[in-house]
């Protein structure tokens, strides 16, 4: 009914937006019967801190128009009715197409976009400014059978340490279900390319350190129950769920910034859109200072450089890649061996 609806006034950089939200009483997560308007809320209560971590990025809304439970979709083009306040940019592709997508720069902005039924935001490691060049670092942590997010936690504290020696600063939440997201403030001054060789270097090495515990293997065949670093993540155009975003999870958990001395006691099923706003008054922010002292990858592309001169080859592409210099074939190894694989 087009009575059914509120209007949230919300402050920004720029005055105060109102925000229409429709059907506000429509439930988004059945479990703990989360409506559209609490999202909002939400994403007025963290504001500040969701827009310093995903506002002025490329970004991509994963849209759920009946609740998590239904049909989901993603969102690149920025949707049909963005108001005249809001921004986007145009991005290049893989593939080598190029169109704009939405950029989030005040908190209206996110519950504008909560409004058009979103619940997940992916923004892009680079910024508006300079799309081509990722100024952050990223690595997600992903358990595998048998593992969970207790395992990834060793994993992502020995990663800490050996962005330390390379003199990169990391940073920690988690992914809002298992994983571990670890990112590190960078210079943008490297295309995705070379970020790309610099995350699969940095994972190496730490496969090198922890051989049982963590894998770089792309088939999932060959991971056994070990914390896959997914070093795909960082390419163009490949996003995870930013900061304090909600996941289409039952219980309705955030991708949570932490404090590295509270991962190893802290539980990701306790982050949710109910709890981390009343966290995040209390404690602040944990990534507030994160572009604060961007570091460099050259020691990291050097690993590469190395790497490559020791006989250890690229990696491969996600499958919509185009194929790309030096990469292996993209058949699976169990098939390579039958000796029926079509490249």
């Amino acid at each position: 009914m087009a009575g059914d609806a509120v209007t949230l006034h919300i402050p920004g950089p720029d005055g105060e937006r109102a925000v229409r939200i429709s059907s506000p009483s429509r439930v988004l997560w059945p479990g703990p019967g989360i409506t559209k308007l609490e999202l909002t809320e939400y994403l007025v209560a963290v504001g500040a801190a969701f827009v310093a971590a995903n506002g002025g990025r490329p970004v991509s809304l994963e849209r759920f128009p009946e609740g998590v439970d239904g049909e989901r979709f993603f969102s690149k083009n920025p949707p049909r009715g963005v108001p005249e306040w809001m921004r986007d940019v145009t991005v290049a592709y893989p593939s080598g197409r190029r169109h704009p997508q939405l950029v989030i720069d005040e908190p209206a902005g996110a519950v504008w976009a909560a409004q058009m039924n979103t619940v997940v935001f992916h923004p892009w490691a680079s910024r508006a400014e300079a799309t081509d060049l990722p100024d952050q670092l990223r690595v997600d942590l992903d358990p595998q059978p048998g593992t969970g997010f207790a395992q990834a936690v060793p994993a992502a504290l020995a990663m800490r340490d050996l962005l330390s020696e390379v003199g990169l600063t990391g940073y920690v939440k988690t992914s809002g279900n298992r994983g571990i997201h670890v990112f590190a403030p960078i210079e943008p001054e490297h295309e995705f390319l070379d970020v790309r060789h610099a995350v699969i270097a940095l994972a190496r090495e730490l496969e090198r350190r922890m051989p049982d515990a963590v894998t770089t293997a792309w088939w999932k065949e060959e991971r056994g129950e070990r914390i896959f670093l997914d070093f795909n993540q960082a390419n163009r155009d490949r996003t995870m769920a930013g900061a304090y975003s909600p996941r289409p999870l039952p219980d309705a958990t955030v991708s949570c910034p932490l404090d590295w001395d509270e991962l190893e006691s802290t539980d990701p099923a306790e982050h949710t859109i109910r709890t981390v706003p009343a966290r995040l008054a209390e404690r602040g922010d944990p990534w507030a200072d994160m572009h604060a002292a961007p570091g460099r990858i050259d020691t990291l592309l050097e690993w590469w450089q190395r790497d490559l001169d020791d006989g250890l080859p690229e990696l491969p592409f996600p499958p919509d890649f185009p194929k790309m210099p030096g990469e292996p074939t993209r058949v699976q190894p169990s098939r390579a061996r039958r000796g029926d694989a079509d490249d």
